[in-house]
């Protein structure tokens, strides 16, 4: 077998310093209905976001939940990105036991991504907190 490197790909793209795996995420129809029907809502002007409390030991879970109003696949794909990668890089922030499900709002597809950022993390420590 011939690597990425090889193959005119990025090499680089194996090599993930903060993974996102699937232990880490919200799967399942259940999970999400759970969240919403035991947890916390909280929301600002770019997301809506439910936190429910687990077991103290089970780590910090999210899920994201983009409706179909706020635009076709291409800009619900972006969102989804986007909302991903904050995710990825703040994830040891959120301290373990805790479910979160984030609804963005349309405007996030064309919001700086500093800002959205800082925004979605105040509002989930606002969302454990509370």
């Amino acid at each position: 077998m011939h690597d990425a490197a090889s193959r005119g790909g990025s090499a680089s793209r194996s090599k993930v310093t903060r993974p996102y795996p699937r232990s880490a995420r919200l799967l399942r129809r259940g999970e999400f209905e759970r969240v919403y029907r035991e947890g916390r809502r909280r929301s600002s002007k770019q997301f809506v976001v439910f936190a429910r409390r687990t077991e103290p030991d089970a780590p910090a879970r999210f899920g994201t939940s983009v409706k179909k109003a706020v635009g076709g696949a291409v800009v619900r794909n972006r969102i989804r990105r986007r909302v991903r990668e904050i995710v990825r890089l703040h994830r040891s922030e959120v301290p373990p036991g805790w479910d979160i499900v984030i609804h963005p709002r349309a405007t996030v597809a064309k919001a700086e991504f500093a800002a959205l950022a800082t925004e979605l993390m105040n509002l989930i420590r606002g969302a454990m907190t509370t």
